[in-house]
């Protein structure tokens, strides 16, 4: 037997020191997200007011939401690409470095075909691509930046970090809709792609202090490995096999009826729709084959790559009662915005900041304004008084939590929509409750999400693991482009009008409903998940 190494001494001094490098990401990522943020919350007003004039009126919202969703989709799907590339090829740095530049030419996109569908479309997807397969890494190489000896600092940088995101957006939230409506398309959209090249530079300005993890060789024992051991090893039953080829007929079935486009097929289900849902039924019929024979690979693979595919598909499951989260925090850009248009600015008020919010889109900056605020609030006072009242504040409550919020402001939501409906003169200032109820959510989310996305994910599958926490956010917009396409179904719309509700009301009851079932689902799971601790050592 190998003697066991003793653990290795922990430099108290180091552990207090915050490392050096950490400037130059936060620098990246305020611009970055200002950038992003600059561009994705003048998106839908642009499009209703510019690019989609050619629709009757009555549909531009509903093309809208769809076209901004389905962005917002490729947003969130392209880290799955930029997690694999960076973890076998090319290393963390290096994949956000390129990708990066890609990025800024679809920005330049965006500003010179203003009025060119075709052209703008391109920069979307360009946009999607880089900001998609670097949003992972950024956040991986945070982590990567740490080890056993200072991980307790972390915590502070995660939230930090976090905190930056929101700066930039707070700043885009309140310039560009100004913007587009003084100065037009070209600047509202260029001066997002100036802040990203920017964010560029800073960047690689400090690629020598980096701790740079190399990608991982080809791993014989990795989850997709693992998982085909556990599916093709012999023995009694197979029933997880037969799962899996479940999951993966269905998927190709999907495309096939998309191709086809049978009666039976709903018209209204798009490419992106239909490859989001075979995504998730292949994800979800493996995961659950793999889990049912994943007994099976061990003797084939080390009882640590057993016992990490293990962890993953728990996970996954965290993830996955997360994305009802994700629809409802993503549409505050899309149905918010739709909403406030029909409500009314009270310039006549003397508490009004008529100087400073003149346009429904502005409202979206009190969601990072919030997240400033309440971060560092929650950290300093929340937290500690939960403590001494021995409840104990662990990531798991906090995101249960975050979703039961996020539930509660669209109750709040559909209530302002209710007076909207009624005829009744509404000021948009109403929407402040909603805003603030979503936004406490997001931070129990969101911000904890980074950390315990990190913390939980094998040494080797890090950037992976952050790509499917990213991917969450594709499935929550899935839903709103799935009740987007149910409301175009005779059906559904005679169901809505038999409650009395207008389309808009009803969705946001709905949806807030949505929410708290999977609030309390969450609780439920996360009684008994297992916490692992995946920082690396010194």
């Amino acid at each position: 037997m190998q003697p066991i190494p003793a653990k290795p001494e922990i430099d108290e001094s180091k552990a207090a020191r915050m490392p050096r490098q950490i400037p130059y990401i936060i620098g990246n990522e305020a611009c970055e997200r200002f950038s992003f943020y600059g561009m994705r919350n003048i998106l839908t007003p642009f499009l209703v007011t510019t690019l989609l004039l050619y629709a009757p009126i009555a549909e531009r919202a509903g093309i809208a939401k769809d076209v901004f969703h389905t962005f917002v989709i490729g947003v969130y799907f392209f880290p799955l690409l930029g997690g694999w590339i960076s973890d076998r090829y090319f290393g963390k740095y290096n994949t956000v470095l390129w990708l990066s530049l890609l990025y800024c030419v679809g920005h330049a996109c965006l500003a010179i075909f203003e009025s060119n569908r075709s052209g703008f479309y391109a920069g979307l997807f360009l946009i999607a691509l880089g900001s998609g397969g670097i949003k992972p890494l950024v956040s991986a190489f945070v982590g990567d930046q740490f080890d056993q000896s200072n991980k307790a600092t972390a915590k502070v940088v995660y939230d930090a970090f976090y905190w930056t995101i929101n700066f930039g957006s707070f700043f885009a939230s309140l310039l560009m809709p100004r913007i587009l409506a003084s100065w037009g398309p070209a600047w509202a959209f260029g001066i997002p792609g100036i802040l990203m090249f920017i964010a560029t530079v800073i960047f690689w300005m400090g690629r020598r202090k980096y701790v740079h993890v190399p990608p991982t060789a080809h791993n014989p024992d990795s989850l997709i490995n693992v998982a085909r051991s556990a599916l093709l090893a012999p023995g009694r039953g197979r029933s997880g096999l037969v799962l899996a080829a479940f999951g993966a007929l269905a998927a190709v079935g999907m495309f096939a009826a998309w191709a086809i486009a049978p009666s039976w097929w709903p018209e209204h289900f798009s490419f992106v729709i239909t490859f989001c849902l075979a995504l998730g039924v292949f994800i979800l019929f493996g995961g659950l084959g793999t889990s049912l024979q994943l007994e099976r690979a061990r003797g084939l693979h080390p009882d640590a790559a057993i016992d990490g595919v293990r962890a993953v598909l728990r996970i996954l499951i965290i993830f996955a009662l997360i994305t009802p989260f994700w629809s409802l925090f993503d549409q505050k850009a899309s149905t918010w915005i739709l909403q406030g248009n029909a409500m009314q600015m009270p310039h006549d008020s003397w508490w009004w900041p008529s100087w400073l919010v003149q346009q429904p889109a502005q409202m979206q900056a009190l969601n990072p304004l919030l997240v400033m605020l309440l971060i560092p609030f929650n950290n300093i006072v929340l937290y500690p008084v939960l403590r001494r009242l021995g409840f104990q504040v662990t990531a798991l409550r906090r995101m249960g939590w975050g979703i039961a919020f996020s539930g509660l402001a669209w109750v709040a939501a559909g209530i302002i929509q209710l007076s909207i409906d009624g005829g009744d003169p509404t000021s948009i200032a109403w929407q402040v409750l909603p805003y603030v109820l979503l936004t406490f959510g997001e931070v129990l989310v969101s911000a904890t999400g980074l950390e315990f996305a990190y913390s939980q994910a094998p040494p080797s599958m890090k950037g992976t693991i952050m790509s499917f926490w990213l991917l969450s956010v594709t499935f929550g917009n899935l839903w709103v482009l799935l009740t987007n396409a149910a409301v175009r179904n005779d059906a559904v719309t005679a169901h809505i009008a038999s409650t009395g509700l207008s389309e808009n009301a009803f969705m946001m009851f709905f949806f807030a409903g949505f929410a708290l079932l999977a609030a309390l689902v969450f609780a439920l799971y996360a009684r008994r998940y297992p916490m692992a601790d995946h920082y690396r050592t010194a």
